[in-house]
């Protein structure tokens, strides 16, 4: 049997849970997890930015994967998406780059340039 104190602790870990899931995301991480990207490193590189943004307790950040983008020459390649801004394509992502992406653009809302593909920019 739990402690009433046990029980209290599981219920505020449940709320911050689900206050994570129901609340609107500032930054939507999206790794192409497809036969190419995987290939290349894809899991690796998603696991770094899991790692940097637990890390960094960004709670506004959400990390995801999706299928071939048709880039995979470029692989891995990483998706920042941002409401009411460009969608930022980064390729060749290693886990070196997914640092720097965390730092600069995800934290301090600065493009990394040189890694970028694709830009979303109408």
């Amino acid at each position: 049997m739990k402690t009433l104190a046990d029980l209290k602790k599981i219920r505020e870990k449940a709320q911050e849970e689900m206050k994570l899931r129901s609340s609107e995301n500032r930054v939507k991480v999206v790794v192409g997890m497809g036969t190419s990207g995987i290939a290349m490193g894809a899991r690796e590189v998603m696991k770094t930015f899991l790692d940097e943004i637990a890390k960094r307790q960004l709670t506004d950040v959400i990390v995801t994967q999706t299928g071939e983008k048709g880039l995979s020459s470029m692989e891995p390649v990483v998706d920042i998406i941002e409401n009411g801004k460009p969608i930022i394509t980064y390729g060749f992502v290693n886990n070196e780059k997914a640092k720097k992406i965390v730092a600069e653009h995800i934290v301090n809302g600065n493009v990394v340039s040189e890694f970028v593909v694709v830009s979303d920019d109408k």
